[in-house]
């Protein structure tokens, strides 16, 4: 059904798209590429939000380059959408550019879209194909199609750790377990992120930033903190505007001294006092959020392991040991017996730097 040519092309579509990682959000990350024969005529990937999405980047270039874009081929890694947001129907913009041909590597699961856009197109004449790479094209947006699909953001643990499996010393001293390499890392997946999420324990040990600093971005994600009791002091680093602390009661005195910080003040208590976890990520699915990245201590980790909410671990493992009185990764329940254990499939394994990488994700 496709040729080597194809792929290549979409492949190199997949490419243009990672252009977009730290930037598309809300939207998913696309990449397009137009040819003719086997020739290139232009190619484009998404730009910030309220921007050209990427088959408009591309008939740009093409237009650029004087190209006839008429019975041309556009190789799409996600279904042009066929709906009015921020920016009209991409559906449309080839339409009107004479494009013969789109295979896309993946239908969109918006449900506005939801394979109307490669109807629009076939309507009207177009041969269209999609599910080329088509797994590839669900990891780059693995956020946006768990929004899409389940109504939440992709949930992803990070947790740095020595092989014995502590993150920090017993007295709470754990920088730093990983070099810098595997620091930098981590700023990367902080930058891919909508949101970083920590708990007031973290915040009131070692009063995180939770910003993106070693790798060049041009947006932040947004910073939240869950407290069911706002025990975040106002002068912590991560109160600002923006930020967003979870409580169980937002009607106190504590309540207001963050706010005139700039702090937005969410309640969502759940019957025990604490916070209603599976709540806040429905919420944060409404607002736009696709990706969580979570930096926090073993209660909280432990809290979104036992409510299935956890949809990646990314563990960095330096070669140092520091023994058994130090702390652990998550504060979970004894088992009694191996069939109560969590399986975990080890979905992407690396060194970086001097540390070792792993991708964990729920069998």
């Amino acid at each position: 059904m496709f040729s080597v040519f194809d792929h290549a092309m979409m492949a190199r579509a997949l490419r243009l798209a990672q252009r977009g990682m730290f930037i598309t959000t809300p939207n998913p990350r696309v990449g397009c590429v137009i040819t003719r024969g086997e020739t290139v005529l232009g190619e484009g990937h998404t730009q910030p939000a309220g921007q050209d999405h990427a088959e408009v980047q591309a008939l740009k270039a093409c237009a650029a380059a004087a190209a006839d874009t008429r019975g041309a081929t556009a190789y799409v890694t996600l279904e042009p959408c066929s709906h009015f947001g921020r920016t009209p129907p991409c559906a449309d913009a080839l339409l009107r550019a004479g494009i013969g041909r789109v295979v896309a590597a993946m239908v969109d699961p918006n449900p506005l879209v939801a394979g109307n856009g490669l109807r629009k197109l076939q309507q009207q004449g177009i041969e269209t194909a999609a599910g080329l790479l088509a797994a590839e094209a669900r990891e780059l947006n693995i956020g946006f199609v768990s929004r899409m699909e389940r109504g939440r953001p992709w949930l992803r643990v990070k947790l740095a750790a020595s092989i014995d499996g502590r993150t920090a010393l017993a007295n709470g001293v754990s920088q730093w377990i990983t070099g810098p390499a595997a620091r930098a890392d981590v700023h990367r997946w902080r930058a891919r992120s909508c949101t970083m999420l920590t708990g007031s324990g973290t915040v009131l040990a070692d009063d995180p930033e939770l910003t993106v600093r070693l790798v060049a971005t041009t947006r932040q994600p947004q910073r939240i903190v869950v407290d069911s009791q706002l025990q975040t002091p106002p002068d912590a680093k991560i109160v600002a505007p923006g930020t967003l602390i979870v409580c169980a009661n937002a009607e106190t005195q504590r309540a207001a001294a963050l706010q005139q910080r700039g702090a937005e003040l969410l309640a969502l208590p759940a019957a025990d006092g604490r916070i209603d976890l599976p709540a806040l990520l429905t919420e944060l699915g409404r607002r736009g959020c696709n990706e969580v990245m979570v930096e926090a201590g073993a209660g909280l980790a432990g809290a979104l392991l036992q409510n299935r909410l956890v949809d990646e671990i990314v563990l960095y493992q330096a070669p140092l040991l520091l023994g058994s009185g130090a702390r652990g990764l998550f504060e979970v329940p004894l088992l009694s017996a191996m069939a109560q254990r969590t399986e975990l499939s080890l979905h992407d394994l690396r060194q970086i730097g001097k540390d070792i990488r792993m991708i964990l994700r729920p069998a």
